[in-house]
């Protein structure tokens, strides 16, 4: 069975779909908050034209919708990098709103993503800009292990975090 880029995944709290050229302009009522990017490699962010660059790459790559319990988006999410021979996928280019910050939210989004990487592979690897400090904290807390660094997607020095599927789980993929 092929890995599923875009799964549908529900929790109580959050769940995630695919993202939808139609969900433009509900992310971006998210992301033009200035202070979600204040830490990350990319600060301009929040701006309607960078904005719009990231969406078009975003539906590109198969991204995600991150949504509440109601259904309203509240970020989003991606897998990346898909290596079946390595056994490995990368959970990254996630970012939720500040009401979600702090509470469960971010750790059960981890967990619905988790559970569906690990039926395909062994690791899941997350990439965090250095100056990150917010997101390597929320890596920690959802129990990610940092092993060092590597570029990312765009060449930039980046953490490197990884999580291991856990004993007795088999992939099917």
């Amino acid at each position: 069975m092929p890995f599923d880029l875009q799964p549908v995944l529900r929790g109580d709290l959050v769940g995630v779909r695919p993202l939808r050229s139609a969900d433009f302009d509900e992310l971006y009522q998210v992301d033009r908050d200035p202070l979600i990017w204040d830490q990350h490699p990319a600060r301009d962010r929040y701006r309607y034209e960078v904005f719009t660059r990231f969406f078009a790459g975003s539906l590109a790559s198969s991204a995600l919708a991150v949504t509440s319990a109601a259904g309203d988006i509240i970020g989003s999410s991606r897998f990346h990098g898909y290596d079946q021979r390595r056994s490995e996928v990368e959970i990254g280019w996630t970012f939720l709103a500040r009401s979600y910050w702090g509470g469960q939210a971010n750790g059960q989004l981890k967990a619905l993503m988790l559970g569906h990487a690990f039926r395909f592979v062994e690791r899941v690897v997350f990439l965090v800009g250095p100056d990150n400090r917010r997101s390597q904290r929320a890596l920690e807390e959802v129990g990610a292990v940092r092993v060092g660094s590597r570029p990312d997607a765009a060449g930039h020095d980046s953490i490197l975090f990884e999580m291991r599927r856990p004993a007795g789980s088999t992939t099917s993929g």
